[in-house]
């Protein structure tokens, strides 16, 4: 499990993200703060993997959380999410090596997007090298070559949507495990029929396996992982 802080002072903003966050099967959210100094203090004696960062916050501003985490050698990821939208303070993140930069309000889906960035970068550093389209992914260059056509897919197949189940899919902790319809419709925030859908034209492509799961204790179920050379 990945472990996330909140930091966030607005209550209501605070449990939307926590909210959110949930939905990401991989995410354990170990703490929440609405003071950006006491985030540093636990931050300097506990391990975090990914923060969900506001920009104003009491004590020590998102930025300067992250400023002095970065000057102490904390390389934790960094999802910025913050009603600010000015030039300087988005320079000032990019350049501190956030993941995302979020500006409310905001979708589940954009959230969701966000974390896919993550949890490939997550993947990409465990793993300890990078292949030329393991880098590829990471600039996006693959996204935005697929973004600009949906020629060569099926008809009724968007991109996006298949982008979206299958970066669920390649995640390292999902990478062999079987998953219903029911589980992929939760975690992606897509319809089940959707889900079904674009499973089956996976199978199709050959990028995709089925399975029947007889011992569910009533009806079988249908469970679908990504094939191994894929």
């Amino acid at each position: 499990m990945i472990k996330t802080v909140i930091v966030e002072d607005d209550m209501m903003v605070a449990s939307i993200n926590r909210t959110f966050a949930m939905k990401i099967a991989e995410l354990d959210i170990v703490a929440m703060f609405r003071n950006g100094k006491e985030a540093l203090e636990f931050l300097e004696k506990n391990p975090a993997e990914l923060l969900l960062l506001d920009i104003y916050v009491p004590g020590l501003s998102g930025l300067e959380l992250l400023s002095e985490l970065r000057r102490q050698g904390n390389a934790v990821e960094a999802i910025l999410i913050t009603a600010d939208n000015g030039g300087e303070d988005v320079e000032h993140a990019l350049h501190l090596g956030i993941v995302d930069y979020l500006v409310k309000p905001f979708t589940y889906e954009r959230f969701y997007e966000a974390m896919q960035k993550f949890l490939l970068r997550h993947s990409l550093k465990e793993k300890g090298s990078y292949t030329q389209s393991d880098i590829d992914r990471l600039m996006h260059v693959k996204q935005q070559e697929d973004s600009r056509s949906n020629a060569d897919l099926e008809k009724g197949i968007q991109r996006q949507t298949l982008d979206r189940i299958l970066g669920y899919l390649e995640c390292k902790e999902q990478r062999t495990q079987y998953r219903t319809c029911e589980q992929l419709a939760k975690e992606t925030g897509l319809s089940k029929v959707t889900v079904r859908r674009y499973m089956n034209y996976l199978i199709e492509q050959k990028k995709a396996v089925s399975r029947v799961n007889y011992s569910t204790g009533g009806r079988p179920s249908i469970e679908y992982t990504l094939v191994e050379s894929y």
